[in-house]
């Protein structure tokens, strides 16, 4: 184990370098009965004040690099209308959004939330409160450990996540608003369920869940099944949260459109990696 890692995660109620500890054996176990029921999970308190200040300053230091768009998407991040479906498809439903990214290809080298993501011991972590191995870390240059920015009055609407497994970091908390909603499992591989996904974009919260996260927080999440959104933010100050993400494929990468659409830009292997998904699902 790398040294720094101590100084970033709280290891002594956390030991994620020693997975056969009964202390993170119990993390774990409660982790996985919360994914595969909820398709979300909260670890409070997972990252140490100090590191939360430290990434706070390296996101700060390059704000005016944060790709900004107010772009209107659909749940499946993407901005180009298909004439081809019904008005009514959840395809042609676009909603208003206003939040940045910093993307990964910007992080200094010896970026705090850049090292913590390349740990064998977070990937092993993550995996064992999935119970699912392997997984890989994101092959997405622009977003696999992106910071999220949502300014006053920012939002971000209902959407499903390309990769299948998203951590969010909470960096630093607006003075309202910024809630995080979601609704567990609504899709799964080979049935986009466009009903279910239709009546939550017409407004029925009959599966809608909410979750609150303080900065430091480590919340697990199952986001390609499961629609989510961040409620408008509220106040002077803005949201901060970092998303390293996890995939099956240790090839695939955000498609073009996507990655335009998102991280304002196209990159070389989103061309030639674009293809379709092996689970039969839009991204």
């Amino acid at each position: 184990m790398n040294d720094r890692l101590k100084t970033i995660v709280d290891l002594e109620n956390y030991p994620i370098h020693d997975l056969s500890s009964s202390k993170i054996q119990a993390i774990i176990k409660k982790c996985k009965d919360d994914l595969d029921q909820f398709s979300c999970s909260t670890i409070p308190n997972f990252i140490l004040p100090k590191s939360i200040e430290t990434m706070n300053f390296e996101l700060e230091k390059k704000i005016d690099k944060v790709f900004m768009s107010k772009k209107s998407i659909n749940p499946y991040l993407n901005s180009k209308d298909d004439l081809s479906l019904t008005k009514t498809h959840p395809k042609r439903t676009f909603l208003e959004r206003d939040n940045g990214y910093l993307n990964s290809d910007l992080f200094d080298k010896k970026s705090e939330m850049k090292f913590l993501y390349e740990q064998e011991e977070l990937l092993k972590f993550v995996s064992a409160c999935l119970g699912i191995s392997p997984i890989y870390r994101w092959a997405d240059p622009l977003a696999c450990h992106a910071y999220n920015v949502m300014r006053p009055e920012g939002i971000l609407p209902w959407h499903f996540d390309s990769c299948e497994f998203t951590l969010s970091i909470m960096i630093q908390k607006p003075d309202e608003g910024g809630i995080f909603e979601y609704c567990p499992f609504i899709r799964e591989p080979g049935n986009e369920n466009f009903d279910e996904v239709k009546k939550v974009l017409d407004g029925d919260r009959t599966k809608v869940r909410q979750l609150k996260l303080e900065p430091g927080d480590l919340q697990i999440f199952k986001g390609r099944f499961t629609m989510h959104r961040v409620t408008k933010v509220k106040g002077k100050k803005p949201r901060y949260l970092c998303i390293p993400a996890y995939v099956l494929d240790p090839w695939r990468v955000n498609t073009p459109e996507h990655s335009e659409a998102i991280y304002g830009k196209v990159l070389p292997i989103h061309i030639e990696r674009n293809q379709a998904r092996p689970d039969g699902l839009a991204d």
